[in-house]
């Protein structure tokens, strides 16, 4: 079955690639979805193929945030793929439990390393938005990540993540809004200081909560406060700067360091 799955998504990175193109448009990503046993849970993963590059750039995977799911990420995914990166984004198997959706998280770049599901990448960036911040960083030093970054990440009282940055040797970025009640009074703050190849801190004036995660929700919104399409776009714009750095194409250039 493992064979199987791999073998369809390869033939549409492939088929991607072949198809032929319509003048002055380019070709949709694909999704496939797959389900996948991560940190010893079934979970539904879904796998956005970048249009007409094989093999992938690399490959960036996306947690989504407390009590969300994988759609809430399917927007960063689909520009990502657009750029030429194998796109993947999980539904964490743990409502609660950052340390175990971490083990899933590494799980899930071990089997992008070995090809299981794909093409093997040699290169993975992890990004991850409020818990899922922090359930990608407690993972960000498996075998094969180059980067991470936090779009307005959450830690845990007593400093989990902290202690984690830390120790945490790969680059890495933080884009947040201000402090507010939805990123717990700016909790992960204490990462800017801990972070021992921090490349950027930014702060997005004005941000809500939900401006970090794309498509966002009505029920977000309400609670946390509206989005903005400038801030949102703000947002895509430092990931995918920090994606091109870290998993720069053979005919890029890695763009310079942030000031």
């Amino acid at each position: 079955m493992r064979l199987v799955a791999g073998a369809v998504i390869a033939a549409l990175l492939f088929g991607c690639a072949q198809m032929p193109l319509k003048a002055h448009a380019a070709p949709a990503p694909a999704v496939q979805t797959l389900e996948l046993t991560l940190a010893e849970r079934r979970t539904q993963v879904d796998f956005h193929l970048p249009a007409g590059t094989v093999p992938p750039r690399g490959a960036v995977v996306l947690a989504h945030g407390f009590t969300r799911d994988r759609r809430t990420m399917a927007g960063h995914a689909s520009l990502l793929a657009e750029h030429g990166v194998l796109a993947v984004v999980p539904d964490l198997p743990f409502v609660t439990d950052s340390r175990s959706n971490a083990r899933a998280l590494s799980d899930l770049v071990a089997r992008l390393r070995r090809g299981e599901d794909s093409i093997a990448v040699a290169r993975v960036v992890l990004v991850g938005f409020s818990a899922g911040g922090l359930a990608a960083l407690l993972a960000a030093d498996a075998p094969g990540v180059v980067g991470y970054v936090g779009l307005d990440p959450f830690d845990r009282p007593g400093g989990v993540g902290r202690d984690k940055a830390a120790t945490l040797m790969i680059p890495s970025r933080l884009v947040r809004a201000p402090s507010s009640a939805c990123n717990a009074f700016s909790i992960a703050e204490p990462w800017t200081q801990a972070l021992r190849r921090l490349e950027q801190d930014r702060i997005i004036e004005a941000a809500s909560h939900c401006d970090f995660e794309s498509p966002t929700d009505q029920l977000c919104q309400l609670v946390c406060g509206k989005t903005d399409p400038a801030r949102q776009k703000a947002v895509r714009d430092a990931l995918l700067q920090a994606v091109q750095r870290w998993l720069p194409s053979t005919v890029e250039t890695a763009l310079p360091p942030a000031h």
